[in-house]
């Protein structure tokens, strides 16, 4: 499974990336929104998971390109500081699938990301 992470701290990038790779997942990285949309632009990754406040292109305008301008229906996650409630709601609306409030613990994220992949799978059943 892919998945493009979209994070703007490279601390929190490297280290989801370490760990997402530790649990067998193939990982495309972009550390703003404007290089997230241009791999969204020739590659299509199983799962995105963007932060919500990012440089040149937020997180919301990454929602609205994949589920408008692309129309695809990926699973996306999105993280977000707890100060940020009403940009969550608008996440949803938009078309994320779930969130993760910053700070949080990889371990979390993991197991969100394998509930989606088994959701699509069960889906398919």
């Amino acid at each position: 499974m892919k998945i493009l992470i979209c994070e703007d701290e490279e601390i929190m990038l490297t280290a989801l990336e370490f760990r997402l790779r530790k649990h067998g997942y193939e990982i495309m990285r972009a550390k703003n929104g404007k290089l997230a949309l241009e791999i969204l632009k020739t590659e299509t990754p199983d799962l995105v998971v963007a932060d919500i406040m990012m440089p040149y292109v937020t997180g919301l305008e990454l929602i609205n390109y994949v589920r408008n301008e692309l129309q695809l229906e990926i699973p996306i996650i999105i993280i977000s500081a707890l100060e940020e409630d009403e940009t969550v709601l608008e996440a949803f609306r938009m078309g994320a699938n779930d969130f993760v409030t910053k700070p949080f613990k990889p371990n979390e994220l993991i197991l969100r990301i394998k509930k989606i992949f088994q959701d699509i799978a069960l889906a398919k059943l």
